[in-house]
């Protein structure tokens, strides 16, 4: 069974139910009705991560991108720039001027900083980098896409920690860090891919145990690392946003 905790006084309620976050599509060419789903009404997104070339914006504005999330920011959804931290080797001077770029051409709410370190000695370049992107705009909404617990001090410099990011035969006996019951579950999210259809009511029982108000549950998997598990919607999309939706985690 996953390790449970008991939330901290004043920590068990949230304002923010749980909801999707989307950790970015295959190019809007390749997958126009993945990103197309994304603003039907009433589908719970905390927020969609744009990635357009690799983990970055690109060299240039890409029309279709600028389409697809034009659309989304029309239907209220926060769209993030993915930033690739490279696990720390990626430099200051380079995150910030990717994240200038997704403000100039995509007008980005806020950042998912991939790739994130996790250990302490790196916490101090992470918040210098965290603090200029704060600077590029005002109520910037940060995640930090450790993918693990990290050290307990990088939730004091983000919005929101990735705290799990791989397979569902992990994610079904993973363990919580103790730390995290210090803190409401809007600020956690947990990736998940490989989950089976049957096992979704599981798989959302475990988030709400650890303490995640932000998810994403696909059947589709990595096979082995040869794909990204994330590029396309899970076959079970309308099944989860109804679960989701209706409150079946909570």
């Amino acid at each position: 069974m996953p390790h449970l905790t008991s939330a901290a006084p004043g920590t068990a309620h949230t304002d923010l139910r749980t909801g999707f976050g989307v950790p970015g599509f295959a190019h809007p060419l390749v997958a126009p009705t993945e990103w197309g789903a994304l603003t039907r009404p009433g589908t719970p997104l905390h927020w969609v991560v744009l990635g357009v070339s690799g983990n970055g914006p690109g060299s240039r504005p890409d029309p279709h991108c600028l389409e697809s999330v034009g659309r989304l920011r029309n239907a209220g959804v926060r769209v993030l720039g993915r930033l690739d931290a490279t696990y720390g080797a990626r430099a200051h001077g380079e995150l910030v001027s990717d994240a200038q770029r997704y403000l100039d051409w995509y007008r980005a709410d806020g950042f998912l900083l991939d790739r994130c370190p996790t250990d302490r000695v790196a916490l101090p370049e992470v918040r210098r980098t965290v603090t200029a992107l704060r600077g590029l705009r005002d109520g910037a909404h940060i995640v930090l896409g450790h993918g693990t617990h990290p050290y307990p001090g990088y939730a004091e410099n983000a919005d929101q920690l990735v705290t799990f990011s791989g397979p569902w035969s992990d994610y079904r006996w993973s363990q919580v860090a103790e730390w995290t019951a210090d803190y409401p579950p809007v600020r956690f999210c947990h990736l998940v891919h490989g989950v089976p259809r049957g096992h979704l009511d599981e798989a959302l029982r475990i988030a709400r145990w650890q303490g995640a108000a932000t998810i994403y549950f696909t059947d589709r998997t990595d096979r082995c690392g040869r794909s990204d598990p994330w590029e396309t919607m899970p076959g079970y999309w309308d099944d989860i946003v109804s679960r989701v939706g209706t409150g079946v985690s909570e």
